[in-house]
C-alpha cells in the first residue's frame, strides 16, 4: 500500500483526495497522530514531483532585455520565494541566451540570437528550459520559440556567370541559370527573380517542384555575332520579406561563331540515391553525352559546373568518360540532397557545350550513437532522503532520423532508482525507495540507453 496513491495520481488535486481517503482509513486503525505524520509526508512527495510546462516565443537577434515573458507569474511562483527556493535555469547547449530577473520575475533576452546558427533551416526552432526551484523541489519545464526575421539576403553561388551561346540557336532555346539560396525561412525564404530589359533574352522561373521546372534564360529571337558579340545582364534575386532584399548575379553572354551541334546528354536529369555510408570511390553514374558533329567539333569532354550545397567537394567528375565517384564521406545529418551540374563540351572552335543535373538523395544510415545528459539537481544524495524525490535530470537524443532516431532510456536493475519520462526525450531521475549507506558502498548505479528500432 505504501506509494500507491504517490504513482497514480496525476496532478496534485487529484492527489490530496486520495490522501485524505487514505488517512482516514489508517485512522481507524493507528490513531490521529499516525495520520498527521502520514498525510505530511504524502503531501510533500506530492509538491516534490510537480511540474509545469509554459510556451513563449521570441524573435531572432532581439535587442539584449527584450521582454520574453512573466516566468515566475506564469509558473504561480511568488516574487519574494525567488532567492530563498534557489530559483535557477538549466538550458541544453544554448549557453546564457536567456535570463531571468529574480527581482520581478521577467525572463529575458540575454545575448544575441541567431535562428540560422541555432537551427539553420529547420521549420521549428525552440529554446528549451529547465527550471528548477528548491524547498520543496519542483521542476517546470519552458519552450521559447525562436521566430525568423528576414535578416539574410539571397545570395548567388558566384559573382557572374559566363555563358558561351552560339548565334545558331533557335529562338525558344533554354539555358540553365545558377539560381540563388536563402538562409531564412518560410517566405523571407521564397525567391522570385527579373533580368535587367533586353531584346534577346527573357526569364523562365522555376515552379515549387524545383526538380521540373529550372531558373533558365529563353532565347527571344536569333542572336547574331557580326552584329553582337555579346551581352551583359544583371540578374536580381528579392525575397519575400518585408523589407524585401536582394542579391545580384552578372551574365555574360558570348556569341559563338557556329559550330552548329552541341554535345547532349541521354537525359537532361538524373535521380539518385545513396545510403551515407556509401564507400569512397564508389562509381555514382556514368555520364554519357553525344555530338553529332565530326573529328574534333564532335568529341566531349565532361566538367562540373556547380555542386549545391557548396563545400567539401564530395565527387569527383571524370572529365574523359563521365565517371561521377564519391570523393568523401557522405553524413545525412549533415545534407539530405546535392545537386550536381555538369557540363558536356566539345572541341570545336570554339566550342559548344550541353549540360545536365545529378538530384542525389542521401539516405540516413543507423550511425550515431545516442546522446545522453545528466543534469544533477541533489548531489550527494543523503541516506535519509525520501522517496520519490528528484535526484537528476536526463535529455536523451539521436541525430539518426526516424526509428534510427527514437531513443528510450532504462536503468540497470537492482538499484534504489528508477527513470520517469516527463516531456519528450526528457526524464527524471526519482528515489524509488530508501536508502542504506552501508549496502549501497557495495555497488554503483550505471544509467543504459537502448535503441527503439
Amino acid at each position: 500500500m505504501r506509494n500507491w496513491s504517490l504513482w497514480h495520481c496525476k496532478y496534485k488535486e487529484s492527489c490530496f483526495g486520495m490522501y485524505t481517503l487514505y488517512a482516514m482509513f489508517v485512522s481507524q486503525r493507528r490513531g490521529l497522530g499516525t495520520v498527521r505524520l502520514l498525510l505530511s509526508l504524502l503531501l510533500l512527495a506530492a509538491w516534490e514531483a510537480g511540474s509545469g510546462q509554459v510556451y513563449y516565443s521570441v524573435s531572432e537577434e532581439a535587442k539584449h532585455g527584450t521582454f520574453v515573458g512573466r516566468i515566475a507569474q506564469d509558473l504561480g511562483l511568488e516574487l519574494v520565494e525567488l532567492v530563498p527556493r534557489l530559483f535557477r535555469v538549466a538550458s541544453k547547449g544554448r549557453g546564457d541566451l536567456l535570463e531571468v530577473n529574480l527581482q520581478n520575475g521577467i525572463l529575458f533576452v540575454n545575448s544575441r540570437i541567431d535562428r540560422e546558427e541555432l537551427c539553420g533551416r529547420s521549420a521549428e526552432c525552440s529554446i528549451h528550459l529547465e527550471v528548477i526551484v528548491d524547498r520543496p523541489l519542483q521542476v517546470f519545464h519552458v519552450e521559447v520559440e525562436v521566430k525568423d526575421i528576414n535578416d539574410n539576403p539571397p545570395v548567388f553561388p558566384l559573382r557572374e556567370q559566363k555563358l558561351l551561346i552560339s548565334e545558331s540557336k533557335q529562338p525558344d532555346s533554354k539555358f540553365p541559370l545558377e539560381g540563388a539560396s536563402d538562409a531564412d525561412i518560410g517566405e523571407n525564404a521564397q525567391l522570385t527573380y527579373r533580368l535587367s530589359q533586353n531584346e534577346y533574352f527573357s526569364l523562365e522561373l522555376p515552379t515549387n517542384n524545383k526538380q521540373s521546372k529550372r531558373l533558365s534564360l529563353t532565347l527571344k529571337k536569333s542572336l547574331d555575332r557580326e552584329e553582337t558579340p555579346e551581352l551583359n545582364l544583371l540578374l536580381t534575386a528579392a525575397d519575400k520579406g518585408k523589407p524585401e532584399l536582394t542579391g545580384t548575379i552578372q551574365l555574360l553572354v558570348h556569341v559563338l561563331d557556329i559550330n552548329d551541334n552541341d554535345p547532349e546528354f541521354e537525359q537532361s536529369e538524373y535521380k539518385l540515391r545513396l545510403m551515407e555510408n556509401t564507400a569512397k570511390e564508389t562509381i555514382v553514374i556514368k555520364l554519357n553525352a553525344t555530338d553529332r558533329d565530326e573529328g574534333v567539333n564532335g568529341e566531349v569532354t565532361y566538367s562540373l559546373m556547380s555542386i549545391k550545397p557548396n563545400g567539401k567537394p564530395l565527387f569527383t567528375l571524370n572529365e574523359n568518360n563521365g565517371e561521377v565517384r564519391i570523393n568523401g564521406t557522405l553524413d545525412y545529418e549533415e545534407n539530405k540532397f546535392y545537386e550536381i551540374e555538369v557540363q558536356a563540351t566539345d572541341k570545336g572552335n570554339p566550342p559548344m557545350a550541353g549540360h545536365c543535373t545529378i538530384w542525389v538523395e542521401i539516405l540516413d544510415a543507423n550511425d550515431n550513437a545516442p546522446e545522453v545528459t545528466v543534469t544533477s539537481l541533489s548531489l550527494p544524495v543523503r541516506e535519509d532522503t525520501q522517496p520519490s524525490t528528484v535526484i537528476a535530470l536526463i535529455s536523451v537524443s539521436d541525430r539518426d532520423s526516424g526509428a534510427n532516431g527514437q531513443v528510450t532510456c532504462s536503468l540497470t536493475p537492482q538499484v534504489p532508482f528508477k527513470i520517469i519520462s516527463t516531456f519528450k526525450n526528457y526524464y527524471s531521475l526519482v528515489l524509488d525507495s530508501s536508502l542504506d549507506q552501508k549496502s549501497e558502498r557495495k555497488g554503483r548505479t550505471q544509467n543504459q540507453t537502448t535503441l527503439a528500432r
